[in-house]
């Protein structure tokens, strides 16, 4: 097989740079290890910034995201017993976040592959780079018990953490930027109303808690907890009572309850892989980075990258020009680092860590009171929640 762009991952990030390439005339195949209705079934973040909503739209894929997507142009955060709003429209003149689940955003990127024939293969096993520092990269695979070869001008590694892009990079290139924090969080999916129109970030002596939803009828909820914690010792009416407890009065008080549909444990790390391409194999979303999901930012930041990779690709096809190529790495850094700077403040702010004893914890109300009674700090949350420019 041969193509102009080889695309390891079919994730949103994957599926997207494919779509964008496509509507510019540009050839790429889709590897993809999983089944696509594994992929489907994913359970994951579903807060899109402003710049990530227009790239959907821009690439024919926001139609349903638009009449089902929840608009949002403000969030809560609950401290002290007190909770506060900040206003991200009022804030960023104009700008808002879309509530939005990256299952669906998968779904709709399927959808539109199918439809103006992109070629997406599915439990493709054993994907592996070759020749990345030359002009002529492949990738080997196997299908059906089958191995097959597949030739291309550039690799796009959007596999995940977990994948093989970021691993066939050599080991005297890479550099590794990690945080691993001493806590994950219990999330429960509930058919149930969400407890508020916006989503309330909490700040407990028991532990973060945050309120967030899929629709109108679907809620998202979590708990801060600890690494070990058991999954089976946390029945329904466990996680229910300990949200509770977490919630200023009068929210704990209008939360609905009911089965859940979907419970886990995740745990929190920063993470980041510089360059993000050697060669002709260019890396992007999860396989470069990983942020705690305190700030809604891991999603969004592989949109950023598919920004810019799909551009220089675009450029250098169009143009014969390599340099945003070259830059690419460098360009998509600069942007990775200051969410990643804005993941860890929030999840410094909003957690308790084993360590911080009660100076700590008076920091953290300190900082909190101030956020939300300075303009300046809380225009500063806001641009950044809401997404700095591509």
């Amino acid at each position: 097989m041969k193509t102009q762009v080889g695309i390891i991952g079919g994730g949103p990030s994957g599926l997207l740079l494919s779509q964008i390439l496509h509507l510019q005339g540009i050839e790429s195949v889709v590897l993809e290890r999983q089944s696509r209705d594994y992929v489907l079934g994913r359970i994951r973040a579903g807060v899109l910034e402003q710049g990530t909503v227009e790239m959907l739209r821009d690439a024919h894929v926001g139609d349903r995201m638009d009449r089902e997507g929840l608009v949002h142009d403000g969030f809560h955060m609950a401290f002290g017993g007190q909770i506060k709003r900040i206003d991200l429209e009022g804030l960023t003149g104009g700008k808002t976040v879309m509530v939005y689940g990256q299952t669906e955003v998968t779904r709709d990127l399927y959808d539109a592959r199918d439809q103006i024939g992109g070629v997406v293969i599915d439990e493709a096993d054993d994907v592996t780079p070759h020749d990345i520092d030359t002009d002529s990269p492949y990738l080997t695979f196997h299908r059906e018990g089958n191995a097959e070869r597949l030739g291309c001008d550039f690799i796009a590694a959007c596999d995940g953490f977990h994948g093989v892009g970021r691993q066939s990079m050599p080991k005297d290139v890479l550099k590794i930027y990690e945080r691993v924090y001493p806590f994950g969080w219990l999330g429960v999916l509930s058919e149930t109303r969400p407890v508020d129109e916006e989503l309330i970030y909490a700040n407990h002596e028991r532990g973060f808690a945050l309120c967030s939803m899929r629709s109108p009828k679907l809620s998202r909820y979590y708990v801060q907890c600890a690494l070990d914690e058991d999954l089976n010792e946390w029945s329904d009416d466990r996680f229910w009572e300990e949200l509770k407890l977490r919630l200023p009065e009068d929210a704990a008080a209008r939360l609905e309850t009911g089965p859940s549909i979907e419970k886990s444990i995740a745990p929190l790390r920063s993470f980041v892989a510089e360059p993000m391409s050697h060669g002709r194999m260019f890396l992007a979303g999860d396989a470069a980075h990983i942020v705690p999901p305190t700030g809604a930012k891991g999603l969004n930041l592989a949109a950023s990258d598919v920004y810019y990779l799909s551009r220089a690709l675009i450029e250098q096809y169009k143009t014969g020009d390599e340099s945003r190529l070259r830059d690419y790495s460098k360009t998509a850094l600069s942007r990775v680092w200051k969410a990643e700077r804005f993941s860890w403040s929030m999840t410094m702010l909003m957690h308790k860590f084993p360590d911080q004893g009660e100076f700590g914890a008076k920091m953290q109300q300190a900082e909190l009171d101030y956020l939300t009674s300075s303009s300046a700090a809380m225009t500063a949350m806001a641009e950044n929640y809401v997404g700095l420019p591509f």
